[in-house]
């Protein structure tokens, strides 16, 4: 049993009143177990002054300004994606309450909540180690965060015309695609947007990344999956001479004349896994393998 007190930093964002018993339930076993809780500024307001909970806090933080043993993300997979962006390089492990609806990343069900966090008081967990990647523009960094632990992808702006994505690997040249967009996405990301442009999905400790084109003008073009040590290089043309670098969603206009570079961070993100959770159960419940649809 750990003795000292945990810290716990939570991350939330708005969500629907009847997931409410799932925060109640998460702030009533933190309060009961002596444990110290940070809670994101932004989510607290949105706990106190639009649930009107009393809610207790060691600690409101901005930004990355916090420091904890466990990381906590309540909500669904977009949450925990910008709760990592937030841990960032700190290795500090995250767990992910389920309050959305698929839950690949935030996969902890609030019935499970009392359950979960009992484990990881008692030390009875398993850290997984996911992959995380970054691009630069000229070897500038694109945004203020430029890392992404589902998929960096290049898209066109608007609705005119395709883009043409000039792509190298290890400063090897690969193919020029002609596209809506392109792909690049780490093994926990292969079950989100690269999945759902025909990617494959790609085990979480697999050292590789996909590329994958989206909407592409040749038939013959496929994905392809690479080492995660490669670097990828793109330039990109469009009619209107811009275009969009989208990291987890959070997308960037850029203009064409860029070299963009997408390689492996320096850090991964830690994952907090239950003991009897097992990746390829996930995977079938998740994709609902084996279900009889007729």
């Amino acid at each position: 049993m750990i003795e000292r007190k945990l810290r716990f930093a939570l991350f939330g964002k708005e969500f629907q009143d009847n997931k409410l018993a799932a925060i109640r339930n998460i702030l009533a076993f933190l309060s009961s177990s002596n444990t110290q809780v940070a809670i994101d500024r932004a989510f607290h307001h949105y706990l106190t002054d639009t649930l009107h909970l009393d809610v207790a806090a060691h600690q409101l933080f901005d930004g990355d300004d916090f420091e904890a043993d466990f990381a906590v993300s309540v909500g669904g997979d977009g949450t925990f994606l910008q709760a990592a962006s937030r841990v960032g390089a700190k290795g500090i492990p995250i767990i992910g309450i389920n309050t959305g609806r698929l839950g690949f990343l935030a996969d902890v069900l609030p019935s499970e909540i009392e359950s979960a966090f009992g484990e990881m008081m008692e030390g009875n967990y398993r850290i997984e180690d996911h992959a995380v990647i970054e691009v630069s523009a000229d070897g500038n960094p694109v945004s203020e965060h430029p890392f992404a632990l589902n998929d960096i992808a290049v898209l066109k702006r608007d609705n005119a015309s395709m883009i043409s994505i000039r792509t190298c690997i290890n400063g090897e040249y690969l193919v020029t695609y002609q596209a809506d967009g392109l792909i690049i996405s780490t093994p926990t990301g292969s079950t989100a947007y690269g999945l759902s442009n025909g990617g494959p999905i790609i085990v979480p400790d697999a050292r590789n990344l996909c590329i994958t084109p989206v909407a592409p003008h040749s038939l013959n073009v496929r994905p392809i999956v690479i080492n995660d040590d490669s670097v990828v290089t793109l330039e990109v043309e469009s009619r209107s001479h811009n275009f969009l670098v989208a990291i987890d969603g959070r997308s960037e206009k850029r203009c064409e004349g860029e070299r963009l570079t997408i390689r492996k961070a320096p850090y991964d993100i830690r994952i907090v896994k239950r003991l009897n959770q097992r990746y390829f159960s996930t995977l079938r419940e998740k994709m609902m393998w084996g279900i009889d649809q007729r």
